[in-house]
């Protein structure tokens, strides 16, 4: 995710003018409609441009959909985080409870109220968490596996988070952070937060 926003920054300003013109649209059409009565072509003509050019970024709209999803998330982070290539215990607090309200959100509120997309949701949010974990383990000099320690813990996050949204009865997102963060820690080989 952080190589992603790089290349990001050096394509062309009129392709992601377009992407986001198509992604507003597409946030709009589906909120009003729901998303199986949305068409490529409803999407192309709200965003102002023709159907050809929505193939040339996206070859339908579940990859507009998922692209969509690591989209709100990578700005829900960019919002909330500090430094986002620095680690710290309160900066891995702070993601975990990001990623908790975000998946809360997505999948009781958003876009998409259907459970077959939380996969598309879960891919992009462990995608994007690995990417974070992978530069905070590099940075702090961890002796653990890179891959297999961010890996297990962009899992953990995820899987908690899943587990969070779904409870009856969810204690604070805050209590639950603080409650979770040393397994968390321990996932990435990082001594237990005081």
């Amino acid at each position: 995710m952080l190589n992603n926003k790089l290349i990001e920054e050096r394509v062309d300003p009129r392709i992601i003018r377009t992407r986001n013109l198509l992604q507003q649209a597409f946030i709009q059409m589906v909120s009003e409609n729901g998303f199986h009565a949305v068409s490529v072509q409803d999407i192309a003509e709200r965003a102002g441009v023709n159907r050809t050019t929505f193939y040339l970024h996206f070859p339908d709209k579940y990859a507009l959909l998922d692209y969509t999803f690591g989209q709100l998330f990578r700005q829900e982070i960019d919002k909330r985080m500090t430094n986002v290539y620095r680690f710290s215990t309160e900066q891995l607090r702070l993601l975990i409870i990001t990623v908790f309200e975000f998946v809360f959100n997505i999948t009781s509120h958003c876009l998409v109220h259907e459970p077959q997309f939380e996969t598309l949701i879960e891919s992009q949010v462990k995608k994007q968490l690995q990417a974070y974990l992978r530069t905070w383990i590099e940075n702090a000099d961890i002796r653990v596996d890179l891959e297999t320690a961010a890996t297990a813990a962009s899992w953990a996050i995820y899987g908690l988070a899943q587990q969070w949204s779904h409870e009856k009865k969810r204690m604070p997102v805050e209590a639950f952070a603080d409650r979770v963060l040393p397994l968390i820690a321990a996932n990435l080989g990082l001594a237990q937060p005081a």
